[in-house]
């Protein structure tokens, strides 16, 4: 097999269309093309399945991936090895991160002072990326883990509050009970806006009739802040604004249920020197994300 025309295959995957794989590697089109045609005519399979809106593995294709992106991966690595200084840990990592997780930047931040030549690459969603399909080193990722082909290291774990504005509760009036949050007006995060959210208060569950949803917590604390709404928040972006006095938890008598907080990262994938860091280096620094968590 051509291992220079595999490269090319792995980035055609990892960047979803010829085209933006030829930008990436910084290769013509039709060479990159032809090379993809060549490998597969070596091959006597057909590993990608074209069409205007970009490339699709076919079974041949994603078979050759899981283990050409590996051996490629081990070699880039081999190469940094040599090449690179052996003091200094220098090269590119690629993570995934929740949207709104403000305290995360924080920490790495702290991390390209410690080490100042590792790149970050940082995509930030609320949707479960494919680590592999996407070029993904380590993932942050919320909520329970369930994935044979990955990892997870487990750091942390919280509970979302249900807050709002001191002068809201003052005019309508604390509510007491979960059905009392139906005299006052709501905002609920939902990935899905298909979904009608629903909250597990305690062992209340309770289906509120928002006035706004979103997938964008920064929005539902501005929005609380406002006075306006009564909203779910997750307590990095809670603890300050009732700290200084501007937001009240309401109904902590009945707690939302906890959130884990893991680093997911590939099975097969060895990881390399500089995931290894960003594993440890996260793990000694949870303490301080921790203090950010009390309101």
């Amino acid at each position: 097999m051509d291992l220079n025309a595999a490269r090319m295959f792995v980035a055609v995957v990892q960047a979803g269309s010829l085209s933006a794989a030829a930008l990436r590697l910084d290769t013509p089109l039709p060479t990159l093309s032809r090379r993809i045609r060549e490998l597969e005519q070596a091959l006597k399979v057909q590993l990608l399945e074209r069409s205007a809106r970009g490339t699709r593995l076919t079974d041949a294709g994603t078979r050759l991936y899981e283990h050409a992106a590996r051996g490629i991966e081990a070699l880039g690595e081999a190469e940094e090895a040599v090449k690179s200084d052996q003091t200094r840990l220098k090269g590119r990592l690629r993570l995934s991160l929740p949207t709104a997780f403000e305290p995360w930047w924080d920490l790495l931040a702290a991390f390209q002072r410690q080490y100042p030549d590792i790149q970050l690459n940082v995509y930030t969603t609320d949707r479960r990326v494919d680590l592999t399909q996407d070029g993904i080193d380590v993932a942050l990722r919320i909520g329970a883990i369930v994935h044979e082909a990955m990892v997870a290291r487990r750091l942390l774990s919280y509970r979302h509050l249900l807050v709002g504005a001191p002068e809201l509760l003052t005019k309508i009036g604390e509510p007491l009970t979960p059905e009392k949050l139906h005299d006052f007006p709501l905002a609920a995060w939902s990935r899905d806006a298909n979904i009608h959210p629903a909250w597990q208060l305690g062992e209340y569950k309770f289906e509120p009739r928002p006035m706004l949803t979103t997938n964008d917590y920064l929005q539902l604390r501005a929005r609380a802040l406002a006075g306006e709404v009564i909203a779910e928040l997750p307590p990095f972006l809670a603890a300050e604004p009732i700290r200084n006095g501007r937001l009240r938890a309401v109904l902590i008598d009945h707690p939302m249920p906890e959130q884990q907080v893991s680093l997911l990262y590939p099975l097969h994938r060895h990881p390399s020197s500089i995931v290894r860091a960003y594993l440890d280096f996260c793990q000694k620094q949870v303490g301080r994300f921790l203090d950010l968590l009390a309101p």
